[in-house]
């Protein structure tokens, strides 16, 4: 049948995974770094995906596709593990991680306790734009090294925060249309970027100071700059 559907430009596909997620059909996925439109019959040709495309490589066509399946996109949802996302892998499932005060002896108690990761994943370009954890968050942006440098990181930055992280050396694309995305969808209370004293980690900082200066709110923040050596170096 000749009717509207989704269209999506490789050329301008970033890989960011923000259509896959605003999908409910579960009509997108990310097939080799980019966004795809699976099954033509699970996508309702109500461009829901269209508005947070951070690269407009979304669009509508008129063509010859297979009608809306609205039976099977139910039964492909409820067959799905709740843990499982379009991508496949259960790690990028959002969670908050609830923290029991245990002071017994059990040795995954303690390790529990010593921790203060709050949800998961973790990985700027994992978490969901809407999870709910954003909610009401402080947020800290923190590049990967900064945990292993600083020894007292979970305690002194971690804990009452939401976390992400990310290296703007080794990870490909920027941050600053995901961290802005993610300003824009939630009441974020405040954010502190945390860095390494290194040049690269520049990135991690520009993207943060990017996405404050799109997302359309004052939001307070602060940038902490560790040393090599895991002193402080600056804060300000």
């Amino acid at each position: 049948m000749l009717r509207q559907i989704i269209r999506i430009d490789e050329e301008k596909c970033n890989g960011c995974g923000l259509c896959v997620s605003a999908c409910h059909e579960g009509a997108i996925g990310l097939v080799d770094g980019k966004a795809k439109l699976l099954r033509d019959d699970y996508c309702d040709g109500l461009g829901n995906c269209l508005p947070v495309c951070p690269t407009e490589a979304i669009s509508f066509e008129e063509r010859e596709a297979c009608g809306y399946d609205e039976a099977a996109v139910k039964a492909n949802t409820a067959s799905k593990q709740p843990d499982t996302l379009p991508c496949g892998c259960p790690g990028t499932h959002a969670k908050t991680i609830e923290r029991e005060n245990c002071y017994d002896a059990g040795q995954q108690q303690v390790i529990l306790a010593a921790t203060h990761l709050n949800q998961w994943p973790v990985q700027i370009k994992l978490v969901p734009v809407n999870a709910p954890y954003f909610k009401n968050a402080h947020l800290l942006v923190a590049a990967d090294c900064a945990a292993y440098a600083y020894g007292d990181f979970h305690k002194a930055y971690m804990k009452g925060r939401i976390t992400v992280i990310g290296c703007p050396k080794l990870d490909e694309g920027d941050y600053s249309e995901k961290l802005t995305a993610i300003l824009q969808a939630n009441e974020i209370k405040s954010v502190t970027v945390a860095r390494m004293e290194v040049p690269c980690c520049g990135g991690i900082e520009n993207a943060v100071k990017t996405a404050l200066q799109h997302c359309g709110k004052m939001i307070p923040w602060q940038i902490v700059t560790i040393a090599t050596n895991g002193a402080i170096s600056s804060l300000c």
